[in-house]
């Protein structure tokens, strides 16, 4: 469409030369609208008319008025009746960054032909301009748009099929981020997800989150039932996927086929709820079953059984062993205490009978 412009005809002529307009003023009269003079009927007729045009041009019939308008970069002042940025915008009474941020807008849009190159553009002229909607993919009325950081949030913007003038206006105003996420359900979804993608490739942000959930009860508390939860999930899929159990001995066997069939009906059960399902009396109930038939399996093999008990002791033994090998007598003089002493002979008594056991359990050479 063409644009009227400042140095042109008037966009709309008087009334009483357009039948059309008289027409119009006289139904809004018959209708019962108060017409209050034909001059004031001019001005607003005017005004409609250029807010149609902008409601169908948008931002783009005042870059227009800037492209038309200020010289090309390595254009001198004597090449042409331009002028400079800082000169329109001193005409215009806006900041040179506000002219340029219309001017570089027409530059990419230019450059994608979708509207004439600079140089082709005198003053005063008008020519067709693209759909209101096109405007806000070259435009930015933003100063951080051109940034390190706005740059990158342009191309994340641009990557999720969004408009990066809506993401740069969030970024720059985290209270009202911070309100949304507050008071709808869904914008708190949505930010969640996004900070466990950035958290991804972001360790210094790992670590900040780490500390924001140990000092906080409630998350802490929370992240260790979510991490049980987890364990006893993977104990579940490791049966059900990998056919492997794992002793409370600690012992990792082969599953009985009929103890991997029951892991794996929990596990599905388990996949099939929906996010939004409450799944900690699943898990629990997956976990307990798949557990208590690791141990029907356990005792019902007396040679497993033996094996069980022989690790489950020995484990205990190298545990007791490493805590004592631990204590140091060089101060005893000074923190003796009766108590100390009797538990060691306590001690010593029950390790005794220990050996004495093991001995006579001991096979006949």
């Amino acid at each position: 469409m063409t644009v009227a412009t400042a140095g042109s005809e008037p966009a709309v002529p008087p009334v009483d030369e357009t039948s059309g307009e008289e027409s119009f003023w006289d139904e809004r009269a018959s209708s019962g609208h108060e017409v209050v003079a034909s001059a004031a009927g001019d001005l607003i007729v005017r005004d409609a008319r250029e807010f149609g045009a902008y409601a169908r041009t948008g931002g783009w019939a005042f870059a227009l008025k800037v492209a038309r308008s200020v010289r090309p970069g390595g254009q001198a002042a004597g090449e042409t009746p331009k002028v400079s940025a800082k000169g329109f915008a001193e005409l215009a009474g806006c900041s040179p960054e506000r002219v340029m941020r219309f001017y570089k807008a027409w530059d990419m849009a230019a450059d994608d032909g979708v509207v004439p190159q600079f140089e082709a553009l005198a003053p005063g002229e008008d020519v067709e301009l693209p759909d209101a909607d096109v405007w806000l993919s070259y435009y930015s009325s933003r100063n951080s748009a051109t940034s390190v950081r706005g740059t990158a949030i342009t191309a994340a913007a641009e990557a999720e099929g969004i408009r990066p003038t809506k993401a740069l206006e969030v970024a720059e105003n985290p209270t009202a981020l911070r309100a949304a996420i507050l008071a709808d359900p869904s914008t708190a979804e949505a930010a969640r997800a996004a900070l466990l993608d950035r958290l991804k490739e972001d360790p210094a942000l790992q670590a900040e989150l780490a500390r924001d959930v140990v000092r906080t009860d409630g998350l802490k508390k929370a992240v260790a039932t979510e991490s049980r939860a987890a364990d006893r999930i993977g104990y579940v899929r490791q049966i059900a996927e990998n056919g492997q159990i794992k002793t409370p001995a600690g012992q990792t066997l082969d599953a009985p086929v009929e103890l991997r069939a029951e892991a794996e009906r929990h596990l599905s059960l388990l996949d099939e709820l929906d996010d939004d399902e409450e799944a900690g009396e699943w898990v629990t109930e997956a976990y307990d079953t798949v557990k208590g038939l690791v141990v029907q399996a356990v005792e019902a093999d007396p040679e497993l059984r033996v094996q069980e008990r022989r690790t489950k002791f020995y484990s205990s033994l190298q545990k007791a062993t490493k805590v004592f090998e631990e204590l140091t007598f060089d101060d005893a003089d000074d923190i003796y205490e009766d108590d100390m002493v009797h538990r060691l002979e306590e001690l010593q008594q029950a390790i005794a009978t220990c050996i004495t056991a093991l001995r006579k359990a001991a096979p006949e050479r």
